[in-house]
């Protein structure tokens, strides 16, 4: 799915900035609930990692309760954990409100009718005038599902000073990327890092070279199970690609760190540029955030048009939920303006709506001015069009980098899986 031909044209948007961690979280608040409310409460299941962006759930929530008299309990969960126990808890156990991934992602659970049709939500508030082409990204069949959250534009991160130390220039061709290597690994740091612990950064490597040498459209075959894994125009990408991991070029022993082990090498000035979106800023003290700086991923074959990744997160009623009209009323006063930029602030998003206030922060201007100039989006948590299909390949790209010499049978796999599961 291409949710994104176009960037809206707009400068009010805004990036999130910070840090922190967190595991649980609840909130409760002690205002009267009136008798004409459907439920005593509105239950939420978040995956907020950034412990500043949860604070300011908590505060959101507090204000909803104050306001409707409708008490909101969030338990907040591991980020990774959450990918699993979302499975279980739609089926059986379901939250009012819980947050997940937009796109293909969404839509395999709407294809199970387990999230909420919120169209009559966006019909009322008149969501899609200020969302713009983001709305797609919650739509399926002409019918809206969720409301995003957070974007985010994957690309290259590095810090200045350490490129002002070392000589060292951002890449913008193949070329420039393995000499820029090559200086890396003479000056003692590795030339990218990456955490591939829990598969899916390696899977957006694979995504981003195979945007640059194959772009939107075959990309977006090879998701929706309409392309071989065993397709000629693939050689490229693996190519170029092992050539990089035989340089040693990456993290060593990369399996064995998660995103954030890898975004501190980063930090540390061990390492020379990352491939993540903007939330590896939790990485980084308050004091070396202005160092930290972004790039668009190297043009790999001038022939090939602009093309970036832009994920997006998204917030979603359980089709099982108990109180759907508590549920509408409070993602409703979420995403007021002032409440949606406050919820924002903290992290490392672009947000959807095109009428938040206008941001400080010069990486989000980056993204902006990015985001104008493409000529399309995949969206990485678009991924493949099914599940199972989307672990295949997370686990494929991750083993590729640690033994690029098994390529024609980890794609062997991969096609065998693609041809079983779209019944080919």
């Amino acid at each position: 799915m291409t949710f994104l031909k176009q960037f809206p044209s707009t400068t009010r948007r805004r990036f999130l900035k910070g840090a922190g961690l967190v595991s649980a979280a609840a909130v409760t608040g002690g205002f009267p609930i009136p008798a004409i409310a459907q439920a005593q409460e509105v239950t939420m299941i978040s995956a907020e990692n950034n412990g500043e962006a949860l604070g300011a759930l908590k505060a959101i929530a507090a204000g909803f309760s104050k306001e409707a008299g409708v008490n909101v309990v969030i338990n907040n969960m591991d980020h990774e954990a959450h990918k699993t126990a979302i499975r279980n808890y739609l089926v059986a156990g379901a939250p009012d409100v819980c947050s997940w991934f937009s796109g293909n992602r969404m839509r395999a659970f709407v294809k199970r009718g387990l999230f909420d049709d919120i169209s009559d939500l966006f019909e009322k508030e008149k969501y899609k005038d200020v969302l713009g082409a983001t709305a797609g990204a919650v739509t399926e069949d002409g019918k809206q599902y969720g409301l995003p959250t957070g974007g985010t534009l994957w690309g290259m991160f590095y810090r200045k000073d350490v490129f002002e130390e070392h000589g060292l220039t951002v890449p913008k061709t193949a070329e420039d990327f393995m000499a820029y290597g090559d200086k890396c690994k003479a000056a003692g740091i590795t030339p990218v890092a990456i955490g591939t612990k829990e598969l899916w950064p390696a899977a957006g490597w694979f995504d981003q070279m195979n945007l640059r040498i194959n772009g939107l459209d075959k990309h977006m075959a090879l998701m929706n199970g309409e392309m071989s894994y065993l397709d000629p125009s693939l050689t490229a990408v693996f190519d170029q690609w092992e050539a990089m991991i035989a340089k040693g070029f990456f993290t060593p022993n990369h399996t064995s760190f998660g995103w954030q082990e890898a975004a501190a090498l980063l930090a540390q000035k061990k390492a020379g540029m990352m491939n993540l979106g903007a939330f590896l800023r939790s990485a980084f003290t308050a004091e070396d955030l202005p160092q930290l700086g972004y790039a668009t991923f190297p043009v790999l074959d001038a022939k090939v048009g602009h093309f970036e990744e832009f994920s997006v997160n998204s917030i979603h009623i359980p089709a099982k939920a108990k109180n759907k009209q508590g549920a509408r009323d409070f993602l409703a006063y979420f995403y007021r303006p002032e409440n949606l930029a406050a919820y924002l602030e903290p992290g490392g998003n672009v947000p959807p709506r095109n009428d938040l206030p206008a941001s400080k922060d010069p990486l989000v201007n980056i993204a902006v001015e990015t985001m104008k100039t493409v000529q399309g989006t995949s969206q990485y948590y678009d991924r493949d069009s099914d599940p199972d299909m989307a672990q295949a390949g997370l686990v494929g790209f991750q083993e590729f980098m640690a033994k690029p010499d098994r390529r024609k049978a980890i794609l062997t796999r991969l096609e065998g899986t693609r041809k079983r599961i779209y019944k080919i």
